[in-house]
């Protein structure tokens, strides 16, 4: 049966009121609709404002949280040079802690009055220094979050192991545990506004409010019980001092208040959402700082104060925790002083994981804003299947995960990278705010001035100290990563306003040449449905003159191309040119040259037919030579190649409908259904794609057509059997029916046949049984 280049869009045209089949969804698709639920539409993306109350638990578990662990990272530095005194030494580094919170504070809430839609770090940098430099907090606060994750995740594990003492040896595996249940939680599109976030915080406060009064009470009146270090099995090592200075040396101290500095993350977390208070936002969202500040400030010196009094020590093992010690000494163990402990750490456990939450968040937020900015990929500005930054929550889950294994998720070991990030985001706060009121002088911006200074010089003299003195201990990674991130936002934005010099410059361009003539080339590498679709597009562009051309790399192949396209009978001359070399790429340029050469103002278009694969089968199985041909015709001025896509991966699903993955995607579809609480629908009925009889694959369902050629009965078994031999134009199929079906079958008669195919070791193809439809009788 002889076809021509037209054919394979001629069953469209020929119906008048045709629709296209119904597209089934990928099993990728149904495996993210299963887990994360249905899609929102963009319209469903709403902005909640908070209330004060709110905003402060909402906000700030980040920052308050880290007065769970702030005071023991600060022993464990202490207690191995300085032994008992180290207790001495925790306040008065406490207190030099508490100074850098009131003036890092005070920063905060200049920039949320001045930046009411959205302030932090980044921003404040960006509109003082500009874009470039404003990458140094971007890349600081990148740091921030990652490590935000891990460290309060991990602390938030401490609290629970410390409860639960025969979960101590599983720390690592819960924490990340944790982490991946908070990045799907977060792509499901979870909203960290209203009431249910703000309960950790306020019942945090409150636990910790009780526990450091009683303790406080208990230790002026009656006395607290307190820990010897010295004996403690399983106790960070104590090393026996007699006073202040023996064995606390300069770099010690140092060391112990860098690790202190970790109390302060998360300061500047409201600085970021200030859009989302009421109005007037900057002067409730100046109110909740003030008020967070004052809590953060009073948990971290009740919290030194008891360890002081209580000489809790740190563990090895990073359980159980300092606090979780202080809270055993000053509830006692009496039936309410149990519970009370309970209770302290399962809200310590609970604002630790909220404050690790608030990094996914953050953290997509900021990398929105960036990649807006075209410091960062484009792909990570896109909302997901949630309406949220899904690439970012995906980005930041693997971050932080690869962080907690390589440091085994101690909380110890996590310090080291953490202040160097949030300091720097300080420091670029401070002197960005510094620079506005310089520059604008509004009231008192003097006074302002020398407080905004003052917060970014001492920020960064804490980045250097924490530089240097943690250099060895892992800081060392953040100083060698720092740099290089920075860098590599530079580049890719010099690389993104590289492309839009080019594509966004109009006028630069010139005028745009009108080209007398259009030749059209189409490059057939076999005769194919891909091929005759590339054709049937070339046909319809009204070019002056429209040819195929094949490269002769095989010369069997070229006689077998070349006869069938006498055989189907393609009106399209097809030209072989010879290409002995095989350098296609080459050769193709040399051909667009030549046809553009033949006539002045001649415009060449080259069509590549490409067929499209699953993606990483593909990968493999296929190259990419349209592409490259593409990418090497396009540089030429008088020439455009054009790539004609031919979805192989939705042919061979509708082909084959019983592919392990259609089945699969077939069962994800009722269980969503099922999660959903729908009924179970049927998909719509297509019409079946068919195939060659010499393109079957055994094992696989397929529908073929075809002309009954033989006809024999056989017995099989003591059953009858009757063998029906199906032939089209790519060769015969036997076709066998069990116990007297296929007995009203006749020669000559058209038959479309829908079944499974087998071949048993060397024997030919075959369908048994198999559903069949009469199209024609005999002539």
């Amino acid at each position: 049966m002889a076809v021509n280049e037209a054919s394979p869009g001629a069953a469209n045209t020929a119906l008048p009121n045709y629709v296209p089949p119904p597209l089934p969804p990928s099993i990728g698709y149904s495996l993210k609709r299963l887990f994360l639920g249905k899609p929102l539409v963009t319209d469903q993306l709403k902005d909640e404002k908070l209330s004060n109350r709110v905003a402060l638990g909402v906000l700030s578990p980040d920052a308050i949280s880290s007065s769970a662990y702030g005071t023991e990272v600060v022993l464990v530095e202490l207690l191995p040079y300085a032994a008992l005194a180290s207790f001495a030494l925790l306040l008065p580094i406490t207190a030099a802690i508490l100074c850098i919170l009131v003036l890092v504070a005070a920063a905060y809430c200049q920039v949320v009055m001045t930046y009411t839609k959205a302030g932090g770090s980044y921003v404040v940098a960006r509109d003082n220094f500009g874009p470039r430099v404003a990458q140094v907090a971007a890349a600081a606060l990148m740091i921030d979050y990652v490590v935000t994750v891990a460290v309060q995740a991990a602390a938030g594990t401490v609290a629970v192991v410390s409860a639960i003492r025969i979960l101590g040896p599983y720390s690592l595996e819960i924490t990340v545990g944790i982490v991946l249940a908070m990045c799907f939680v977060n792509l499901r599109g979870l909203k960290e506004a209203g009431r249910p976030f703000a309960v950790p915080t306020y019942f945090f406060i409150v636990m910790m409010t009780t526990m450091i009064v009683t303790g406080v009470v208990r230790h002026l009146i009656w006395g607290l019980p307190k820990y010897d270090p010295t004996t403690i099995v399983g106790a960070v090592p104590v090393e026996h001092g007699d006073g202040l200075i023996l064995g606390a040396t300069v770099l010690v101290l140092l060391r112990a208040f860098a690790n202190g500095g970790a109390s302060l993350t998360g300061v500047e977390a409201i600085s970021n959402t200030v859009g989302a208070f009421h109005e007037p936002a900057g002067r409730n969202a100046r109110k909740v700082i003030v008020v967070m500040a004052s809590v953060l400030f009073f948990l971290l010196a009740g919290v030194a104060f008891l360890a002081c009094a209580t000489y809790a020590t740190p563990y090895t093992a990073g359980y159980p925790s300092v606090l979780s010690e202080i809270a055993r000494a000053v509830f006692g163990s009496s039936m309410v002083g149990h519970v009370l402990y309970a209770l302290v750490q399962i809200a310590t456990a609970l604002i630790l994981f909220t404050g690790a939450n608030t990094s996914f968040n953050g953290f997509p937020a900021l990398a929105n804003f960036v990649s807006e900015d075209r410091f960062l990929p484009r792909q990570l500005a896109k909302r997901g299947h949630r309406l949220v930054f899904s690439n970012g929550i995906i980005l930041l889950t693997v971050l932080s995960v690869a962080l907690l294994i390589g440091t085994g998720g101690s909380v110890s070991a996590l310090v080291p990278f953490y202040a160097i990030g949030v300091f720097t985001g300080f420091a670029m706060a401070g002197f960005g705010m510094a620079k506005h009121h310089h520059r604008e002088h509004g009231d008192g911006w003097r006074h302002k001035f020398a407080i905004c200074l003052t917060a970014g010089v001492v920020s960064t003299i804490v980045v250097l100290i924490f530089a240097i003195a943690k250099f060895t201990e892992g800081a060392w990674l953040v100083v060698v990563i720092f740099p290089i991130l920075v860098f590599l936002l530079m580049r890719l934005n010099r690389e993104y306003r590289a492309e839009a010099a080019i594509l966004e410059s109009i006028r630069g361009g010139g005028p745009l040449e009108d080209y007398q003539r259009l030749r059209v080339l189409v490059l057939v590498a076999s005769l194919d449905l891909a091929s005759l679709e590339a054709l049937r597009y070339g046909r319809g562009l009204e070019a002056d003159e429209f040819t195929a051309v094949h490269f002769n790399i095989d010369e069997a192949h070229t006689e077998l191309l070349l006869t069938k396209w006498v055989h189907y009978g393609l009106q399209t001359p097809l030209r072989i040119i010879e290409c002995p070399d095989r350098r296609l790429i080459r050769a193709a340029q040399e051909l667009v040259v030549a046809e553009a050469n033949q006539q002045p103002g001649t415009m060449v278009t080259l069509l590549l037919p490409r067929r499209s694969y699953a993606p990483l089968i593909g990968f493999f199985l296929h190259d990419r030579t349209a592409d490259r041909i593409a990418r090497a015709v396009s540089r030429m001025p008088f020439a455009v190649a054009t790539i004609v896509p031919y979805d192989v991966r939705s042919k061979i699903r509708q082909t084959f409908p019983d592919r392990f993955e259609e089945r699969i995607t077939r069962e994800l579809e009722k269980v969503q259904s099922r999660v959903e609480g729908k009924p179970e629908g049927q998909r719509p009925a297509t019409t079946p794609q068919v195939i060659a009889l010499g393109n079957l694959v055994s094992g696989l369902q397929a529908t073929v057509e075809g002309e009954v050629l033989r006809v024999e009965d056989k017995v099989r078994d003591g059953e009858p059997l009757r063998i029906v031999v199906l032939g089209d134009d790519s060769g015969e199929l036997n076709v066998l029916f069990n116990n007297g079906r296929g007995v009203d079958l006749a020669v000559g008669q058209q038959l479309r046949m829908t079944g499974k195919a087998r071949q048993t070791g060397t024997r030919a193809m075959f369908l048994e049984d198999p559903a069949v439809t009469v199209l024609g009788e005999p002539a």
